[in-house]
């Protein structure tokens, strides 16, 4: 089975990774931060405003794939403080209700720039 890595529109692009490999109807998406298309950082400080700018870039990734939110089978999050956990259940409600992945929650030190407060990373399974 190829792998097809894709570029999907509306996310900022890298030359270091692929944002979303395919494999079969496997979906890998790589850590999603609150970057914007330009690849500029979304609410700096604002952990909801991240959180939501996140959530639509997972969208933009699965979509890329032929996939949705609703597909999703397993996702980690990484925040950088406790306290966002609850800010954090009440953005994932508005995105994930009614189809829950496997989830791991992390509290890390810190990410790869200062002013990310969550990254999200994902698998998802199209249907056949």
């Amino acid at each position: 089975m190829a792998l097809e890595r894709l570029q999907p529109a509306g996310l900022a692009s890298s030359s270091l990774y692929s944002p979303v490999v395919k494999a079969g109807n496997t979906v890998y998406v790589a850590g999603q931060v609150a970057r914007d298309e330009q690849g500029q950082i979304v609410a700096r400080g604002d952990f909801r405003g991240q959180a939501h700018q996140v959530f639509a870039n997972l969208q933009k990734a699965l979509a890329a794939a032929g996939g949705s939110l609703k597909d999703l089978a397993k996702i980690a999050i990484y925040v950088t403080d406790p306290r966002y956990r609850d800010p954090l259940r009440e953005v994932q409600e508005q995105y994930l209700a009614g189809a829950l992945p496997a989830s791991t929650l992390l509290v890390v030190a810190a990410l790869a720039d200062p002013d990310y407060l969550i990254e999200i990373d994902a698998v998802a399974v199209l249907s056949a």
